[in-house]
């Protein structure tokens, strides 16, 4: 019996892809392709997961965006009374979790070989390119 299609797990996450889907990479990827009822998002896997064009980082890359994955949990740990809604509201989110976060979106930016001033428009038809590539018929 399915109950509920809404609660998505990735069991074995590495560190590399918390990075990445904790990017602003994959926000603006998903404020674009993702539904909505009212003002919140519904992440579908088969909609926004399942068709995120991944970098194909170097090595060193890599490492850097599993370093600075590990730096936004370690200081999440820093709060461990705040919930996830505590934690990201833009008036009270602390300077070292917006340092992390910060530090992540470069490393994910210089992974996809984007310029780091993109705006999310601009992030958004760079991955739609990629993705087209991906898709068109050869």
């Amino acid at each position: 019996m399915k109950i509920c299609d809404l609660i998505k797990i990735i069991s074995d996450l590495q560190y590399y892809y918390f990075g990445v889907l904790n990017s602003s990479i994959h926000m603006a990827w998903t404020k674009f392709v993702c539904g909505r009822l009212e003002m919140r998002y519904r992440y579908s896997g088969q909609l926004v997961y399942n068709n995120f064009v991944w970098c194909k980082p170097s090595d060193s890359q890599r490492q850097k965006i599993e370093s600075t994955a590990k730096k936004i949990l370690e200081v999440r740990k820093n709060f461990p009374t705040s919930s996830l809604a505590d934690l990201y509201d833009d008036r009270t989110m602390s300077i070292e979790l917006r340092k992390a976060h910060q530090a992540n979106d470069l490393a994910v930016m210089k992974a996809y070989n984007f310029d780091q001033s993109m705006n999310e428009s601009e992030i958004v038809g760079e991955l739609m390119k990629l993705y087209q590539a991906l898709t068109v018929d050869k």
